[in-house]
């Protein structure tokens, strides 16, 4: 396979965000399954194609589907960075199996292999799948990835501060401390507002107002949650924090 220059990845994670459609994996399996069959296509690029259909079949607990077609890859000796996309989606899939502490070595293993091919993006990307599956550890590995990410000047790698500090963000607030979760709540919404999707600034507003409701500044939080519900008057999460705000039922 030929080494895959700065310009090229990007590009391709440009194809990748097109062709994803997370509300539904199997539309998104069909896509990746048809371009990683596609003979038209380099050898690299039908590789980044399957394992983006592991990643969609993992989303729909296709596990031993998802296995096989991992462990066809990695039995043709890829380089580095296919390498390190097939520890990732390992590691996702023991996730999603509910065995994120066997996960670990693999995740370890991609930011080792992305790091060592200069793939910044899958780096940030292992790191934070570290920072969800490591127990305890989580506040080392998201702030490893965040380091990156204020290093880069690239815009859709910067997208991953949104995710990194929403994790830390319920880190904090699970373990009490609701006044550094805010902060980092916060700074999920800077990112989300200068580098993000829709659905990244709406997610992070509403982590804002949730956690403003346990800091008991109620007026604020309502007023975030009832902006929100204007622009999606169906969303449940919104419509929760409203009930919980005002003490009402919540829709159903």
């Amino acid at each position: 396979m030929a080494t895959p220059t700065a310009r090229s990845r990007d590009a391709l994670q440009q194809l990748l965000d097109a062709m994803w459609d997370f509300g539904s994996p199997e539309v998104s399996e069909q896509r990746f399954r048809e371009a990683w069959i596609d003979d038209s296509s380099d050898a690299h690029h039908r590789a980044v194609m399957a394992t983006q259909l592991v990643r969609a079949l993992g989303l729909q607990s296709k596990f031993s589907d998802a296995d096989a077609v991992l462990d066809a890859l990695a039995g043709s000796e890829p380089p580095g960075e296919i390498r390190a996309r097939i520890e990732l989606e390992r590691g996702r899939l023991l996730v999603s199996r509910d065995a994120p502490a066997d996960a670990i070595a693999h995740f370890e293993r991609a930011v080792d292999e992305a790091a060592a091919v200069d793939a910044a993006f899958l780096e940030v990307d292992a790191l934070h799948m570290l920072a969800i599956a490591d127990a305890g550890n989580e506040r080392d590995w998201a702030q490893e990835g965040l380091a990156i990410v204020h290093r880069s000047g690239d815009s859709r790698l910067k997208r991953w501060g949104v995710a990194l500090h929403n994790n830390l963000g319920w880190t904090e607030h699970d373990a009490g401390d609701a006044a550094a979760a805010l902060e980092h709540f916060e700074a999920a919404l800077l990112f989300a507002n200068d580098h993000g999707s829709a659905e990244q600034r709406h997610v992070a507003r509403w982590a804002v107002g949730r956690c403003l409701r346990t800091l008991g500044r109620d007026d604020e939080a309502l007023a975030i949650q009832r902006e929100l519900a204007e622009q999606r008057p169906d969303d449940p999460f919104v419509g929760e924090e409203i009930a919980a705000l005002t003490g009402t039922e919540p829709p159903t």
